[in-house]
């Protein structure tokens, strides 16, 4: 699997730069941790400061609207989804001293982290290009002005 890691930050910058231009007055938070390469002691530390079982996602605009408590986005530069509408596989092997410790699907664990959301009323869920996000933010912020 190619590294997307730049890609993803490169389109997680660009969408963050249209929400500062096209809505000032919005409050929002992006993650910055997923394209940093932490040292395994920082690595711990975040790891021991975060909600166990939750992945959270990429952008998260901190206002409600009208139906919906605030919007999350998980990011990715190609669909998570196969043609036939699954979720794709994305296995990963957590490595400590060249030894595997930890093994997970990271899509998987997204995909559960995004219907948590959805079940406490956010608007959450993957996005794929930047026309997308800008449309979803356009609708959801268009509902707080």
């Amino acid at each position: 699997m190619p590294n997307t890691t730049f890609k993803e930050y490169a389109l997680q910058k660009a969408i963050c730069k249209y929400i500062e231009m096209k809505y000032p007055h919005v409050l929002f938070l992006s993650d910055t941790v997923a394209s940093v390469r932490l040292t395994p002691q920082q690595g711990a530390r975040n790891k021991a400061i975060q909600k166990r079982d939750f992945s959270c996602p990429d952008l998260i605009i901190l206002q409600p609207n009208d139906k919906f408590h605030g919007l999350m986005m998980e990011l990715k530069v190609n669909s998570p989804y196969t043609k036939e509408g699954n979720l794709k596989k994305q296995s990963v092997e957590v490595k400590v001293a060249g030894k595997v410790v930890d093994k997970y699907d990271h899509l998987e664990e997204q995909d559960r982290a995004l219907r948590k959301l959805r079940e406490r009323g956010y608007w959450a869920d993957f996005v794929w290009s930047i026309d997308d996000a800008m449309r979803i933010i356009d609708k959801y912020v268009g509902n707080l002005l």
